[in-house]
């Protein structure tokens, strides 16, 4: 049952009530089962206020201080909460249909339980913040920080449906996509079944070798992605090959005065079962890395010695392209 002196001043204005609050600032609000529909509540301090089982929906909540507030089981469907600050406070069983959180703080706020259907996370903190057993369908999640945070049991089907749940709220919807739609799963299988990684130095004798490579394998009905090592990067160089690599049918390693790539390899090789086909220029120098991987790894393959090329394209399809299809369909049986 709620305060009704706490009520009556919250009525009265955001500004009374601020005002009220400094003058009280040991008081905990009461405002627990109100009914606050469409209410009007932006930049108001209800830090600790107790809203549990309330109903807030469609209010303005806009840069409200609500730190360590309750709202357990409370109505804030299509509430307004951008940049409000939520910090430590328990929405569990919360219903936020179609809430918009945008730039909220919800460093360590407990959500678990809580409907996001359809909400709106855009650039919202939710550091440490626990999202277990919510349901997410629908939700609008851009930039969000998630540091440190509990996702568990995070439910991505439609209430009604046979629930699906995933741990990850970044990959949720996609996730959703991917059992949802036939296109986006054709796409995927076209990528991983097509896919090859070219990897390789970008001097310009070497980057002519390179688009060569990269024209040849789309006349044998390739998707080439070329990469380049030196190329200067805000990502972890390695997180970024393996990312290539997992999408990619194989991989060619051109070893010709190849600068970092026989170390980038060895972080790799080990690790991802993705057939690699070196080629190498006659006469250039092979890289004791190379010759360590190739007695470790079946799904490393010989290198590929060419003389120019011209040769090195004639020879593509035989010496390049058909041992590695051959490691590829090998592994995709075990």
């Amino acid at each position: 049952m709620a305060n009704q002196e706490h009520l009556d001043i919250l009525k009265q204005g955001v500004e009374v009530w601020n005002q009220w609050r400094k003058e009280h600032a040991d008081i905990q609000p009461d405002l627990g089962g109100v009914d606050l529909t469409n209410a009007n509540l932006r930049g108001a301090d209800l830090t600790r206020a107790n809203f549990n089982a309330a109903n807030l929906s469609r209010a303005d909540l806009t840069d409200a201080k609500l730190r360590e507030a309750t709202f357990i089981e409370a109505d804030l469907v299509e509430t307004t909460l951008i940049e409000a600050d939520l910090y430590r406070a328990n929405l569990s069983r919360a219903n936020l249909h179609r809430t918009d959180l945008s730039q909220a703080r919800l460093n360590k706020a407990n959500l678990s339980g809580a409907n996001l259907v359809r909400a709106t996370l855009v650039n919202t903190n939710c550091t440490e913040a626990i999202l277990t057993d919510c349901q997410i369908y629908g939700l609008s999640t851009w930039d969000v920080v998630l540091t440190g945070a509990t996702q568990n049991s995070l439910i991505i089907t439609p209430m009604g449906e046979s629930k699906i749940t995933v741990d990850d709220l970044e990959v949720a919807q996609f996730i959703y996509l991917l059992l949802n739609n036939a296109k986006i799963r054709d796409v995927i299988n076209t990528i991983t079944s097509k896919a090859v990684l070219i990897l390789g130095r970008f001097t310009p004798e070497r980057k002519a070798v390179l688009d060569a490579l990269r024209e040849a394998l789309r006349t044998h009905g390739y998707l080439p992605i070329l990469f380049d090592f030196e190329k200067p990067s805000s990502r972890n160089m390695t997180e970024t090959v393996r990312t290539l690599a997992h999408l990619s049918r194989f991989i060619i390693a051109d070893l010709t005065d190849p600068s970092s790539i026989p170390q980038e390899l060895y972080a790799i090789v080990p690790t991802l079962a993705i057939p690699v086909q070196s080629v190498l220029l006659e006469g250039k120098k092979e890289y004791a890395m190379s010759i360590d991987l190739l007695s470790t790894y079946h799904w490393m393959l010989p290198i590929h010695f060419y003389k120019e090329q011209a040769d090195l394209l004639a020879t593509l399809k035989e010496d390049v392209i058909k041992p590695a299809e051959q490691k590829a369909q090998e592994l995709a049986k075990r």
